[in-house]
C-alpha cells in the first residue's frame, strides 16, 4: 500500500489532470453541474453493482469514476467562486470530527449501535432542531433502500421492536392482512397492504442484520442465473420455454440449483 506522501501526491496529480482538461478539452470545458448529474447517477450504480459483485479491479475504477464526479462538481463551483476541493475536504473532515465525538471528545460509545444513536442525535443538533429525524432520508431514493432507511433513522431514536423476533408476529399479520384484500377485490387497498407486508420484510431483514437491497439482488443475480440455463437448456433441446410444460422447466431448474451448489462446494 501506498504511504502518505504518495497518496497525497496522486490526489494532488488527479487535480492538476482536471484542472488541464477543463482548460483545453472542448468536452470537459463545457460540462455543468446539470450535464454532469445523470452521468453522476449512473457512476453510483456502476459502483453498487462492483461492490456487490465483489470485483475488485472494477470497484477500484468505479471509484476512480465517482471521485472524478467530486473534482469536477468541485472545480465547477470553484470557476463561480462558491468553493473548491479543499473546502469540500475540510468541511468533511470538520463534520467527521463533530460527529464522532467517542473518538475526537469524551463521549462515550461501545458499540456501533451507540455511535449510530449519537450520529443521529448530534445531526439533529447540527440542524438546530429545526428538522425532524426522517428529514434527512432523501426523496428520490429507491423505495426500498428508502424504507431501510427510514426505519433505520426511527431505530436510532428508540423507535424499535425490543426484540427482534417480534417482528415475525407483525409480518403474519400483514400477510393476513393482503389475503383479505385479495378476497375483497379492492385494488387500491391490496396495493397499501402489499406495501405494508413489503415493508415489514424490510424491518425483519433490518433487525436480523441483512441488508435488504444487497439480499434482493443477490436474488435477482441468482434468478437471472437459474432461468439464462433454462433457457439455454430449452434451446439446445429445439424447445421453446412457452412450449414446456411447468414440470419439463422445474426439472431443469432444479439441474441449475444443483450445479450452483456443487460450484459454490467446489469454491
Amino acid at each position: 500500500m501506498h504511504s502518505s506522501e504518495e497518496k497525497l501526491s496522486a490526489f494532488c496529480r488527479v487535480v492538476e489532470v482536471l484542472d488541464t482538461l477543463r482548460q483545453r478539452c472542448p468536452w470537459d470545458a463545457k460540462q455543468t453541474n446539470e450535464s454532469l448529474r445523470p452521468n453522476t447517477v449512473e457512476e453510483v450504480y456502476e459502483l453498487a453493482d462492483a461492490l456487490i459483485s465483489e470485483d475488485t479491479p472494477n470497484i477500484k475504477k468505479e471509484l476512480g469514476d465517482v471521485l472524478l464526479h467530486v473534482l469536477f462538481y468541485s472545480k465547477i463551483a470553484s470557476e463561480k467562486n462558491q468553493f473548491d476541493i479543499a473546502d469540500v475536504c475540510n468541511s468533511l473532515a470538520d463534520k467527521l470530527i463533530f460527529r464522532h465525538p467517542h473518538i475526537y471528545g469524551n463521549v462515550k460509545a461501545d458499540s456501533p449501535e451507540e455511535v449510530l444513536q449519537n450520529w443521529e442525535e448530534i445531526k439533529l443538533k447540527e440542524k438546530g432542531g429545526n428538522k425532524t429525524v426522517l428529514a434527512g432520508v432523501p426523496a428520490a431514493l429507491p423505495a426500498l433502500i428508502k424504507a431501510n432507511r427510514i426505519q433505520e433513522k426511527a431505530a436510532n431514536v428508540g423507535f424499535d421492536w425490543e426484540e427482534p423476533h417480534q417482528v415475525w408476529d407483525k409480518l403474519k399479520e400483514e400477510i393476513c392482512e393482503v389475503e383479505q384484500e385479495m378476497a375483497s377485490g379492492n385494488a387500491s387497498d391490496l396495493e397499501a397492504e402489499f406495501g405494508d407486508l413489503l415493508f415489514a420484510v424490510v424491518n425483519a431483514a433490518r433487525l436480523y442484520g441483512v441488508n435488504p437491497e444487497n439480499a434482493l439482488e443477490h436474488t435477482n443475480r441468482k434468478f437471472i442465473s437459474r432461468f439464462n440455463y433454462l433457457e439455454r437448456k430449452a434451446h439446445e433441446q429445439g424447445v421453446a420455454l412457452r412450449d414446456m410444460s411447468l414440470s419439463q422447466m422445474d426439472e431443469i431448474w432444479n439441474e441449475a440449483k444443483a450445479l450452483e451448489r456443487s460450484q459454490n462446494n467446489f469454491d
